[in-house]
Order: structure tokens, then sequence, then C-alpha cells
């Protein structure tokens, strides 16, 4: 008896965690970093594709196209995003890019987490 009852509090457990949006974070569309190819025909029909790695960083190289705004900088430059179209969000590895896009989210964009910069090649 005990084990069928802690098993029905764990399903309703992860239940509720879902239902509230403590799951898996959400990349705007669905869960986790979006398909490159998806990406891809996102800006090439007008998506403004973000880059919120640091200053250095973009120096280094950065994705064609892309406008740089540095995570630790977004909630005061958010006016800057246009909000007419969605938005492509990448970083270096994928981290600062899933934080920017709920960000983003939170704020009533259109947020799509691509995650690292080399997934844009895949």
């Amino acid at each position: 008896m005990f084990q069928a009852r802690e098993t029905l509090a764990l399903l309703l457990a992860g239940a509720l965690s879902l239902a509230v949006g403590c799951g898996t974070p959400s990349s705007g569309a669905g869960s986790g970093p979006m398909a490159p190819a998806e990406a891809h025909a996102l800006v090439a029909s007008g998506a403004t594709l973000l880059d919120v790695r640091t200053p250095g960083e973009w120096a280094g190289g950065h994705i064609a196209g892309a406008v740089l705004v540095p995570v630790g900088e977004l909630d005061a430059r958010l006016s800057e995003i246009p909000r007419d179209h969605p938005v492509v969000v990448y970083c270096a590895s994928g981290v600062r890019s899933a934080s920017a896009t709920r960000t983003l989210l939170a704020a009533g964009f259109d947020a799509h987490d691509l995650g690292g910069m080399s997934r844009w090649d895949q």
C-alpha cells in the first residue's frame, strides 16, 4: 500500500511540476535548443539573430548578420531588439542563450534558443 501511495505522489508531483512550468526550459517553440535548420529558416524569413556573448568573443568571430547584446546587458537593452518578428539567440555553448531566451520570453518576445554558435553550421 505504501509503494502505491508513494508512486502516486511522485506522479502527481511530476505532473504538477510540468503544469507550472518547472520542466525543461522552453526555446520558444519547444523544449531545449531549436534545430539548426529551423534557426536558418527563421532568420531567412526575417528573424533577428541575437549573439549574447561578450564583445571579446564577438570580435573573435560571429555569425554574419547577427546583432550583439551581451547577456549581462540584455535587460537594460531590450528596447533595442525588434518585437515584430522572432528572435533566434545563440552564445558559445548554450548556457547564456538559454538564459537570454527565458528573459526574452518573459518580456513577451517570440524567442528561440539556437544554443551554441557551432550549431549554426550543422
